[in-house]
């Protein structure tokens, strides 16, 4: 049975490569993250070759684009709509304790 491939945001590939350039150990790095060791040191290979840029990640395919933009923008949606009803919640509780 094949694993479930997951994307890591650019960041997120970045500040591993900087944290196991730190340590100088990827196995230990990889483990506390939750990667596997092989995407790490692939990760390393790509900011050695200054191929870990959003330049390079970027797909030719005009609806993989549009899919990969709504996506994100839907996730933002989900997390302004969360912080919204958070102020909302907290608001009133402050509106009782005031009272």
């Amino acid at each position: 049975m094949k694993g479930v491939r997951k994307n890591y945001r650019l960041e997120f590939k970045i500040q591993a490569v900087s944290l196991s350039e730190q340590r100088g150990n990827v196995s230990s790095v990889a483990k506390e993250l939750g990667i596997c060791k092989e995407s790490s040191v692939t990760w390393r290979k790509l900011h050695r070759e200054a191929k870990l840029t959003k330049e390079k990640q970027i797909f030719s395919d005009p609806i993989r684009e549009k899919l990969l933009r709504l996506r994100n923008e839907l996730e933002e949606t989900k997390l302004e709509r969360e912080i919204a009803y958070l102020k909302s919640f907290l608001m009133k509780k402050v509106v009782i304790l005031i009272e």
